[in-house]
């Protein structure tokens, strides 16, 4: 996906590049990336520089590294976080629009709380 964005001249548009540059370096953030961040100068920031960060934002597994030597054959364009651990990968921008629609609607769901008993019931 990141290699078909370099071939067609797009912005990588990678959030942990940009966290990266918002966290001074550190990799995290005690809150989730805000429209300000993502709109943010700085060479790390693939929102707004077009091509590679000038250098690594983190030391990659082999599995990234076997990634990028042997990259999968795909038209994408677009992912996002799928909600269970995966990715959602797009061609287009209205199904990648579709899939993070579907991620906010997973990650707004309120979480159920248990039900209590009713004082002075036996647990």
């Amino acid at each position: 996906m990141f290699l078909n964005r370099l071939h067609d001249g797009m912005r990588l548009q990678s959030d942990p590049t940009v966290v990266y540059a918002a966290s001074d370096g550190a990799g995290v953030l005690d809150h989730r990336l805000t429209r300000a961040e993502l709109e943010t100068p700085s060479a790390y920031n693939t929102y707004v520089v077009t091509g590679l960060p000038p250098g690594p934002i983190c030391a990659p597994g082999l599995g990234s590294i076997d990634a990028v030597l042997h990259p999968a054959a795909s038209d994408d364009l677009y992912f996002v976080a799928d909600g269970s651990g995966g990715h959602a990968f797009a061609r287009t921008l209205p199904e990648h629009l579709r899939n993070v629609a579907h991620l906010r609607a997973l990650t707004a769901a309120p979480a159920v709380a248990p039900a209590l008993p009713a004082p002075g019931t036996p647990q």
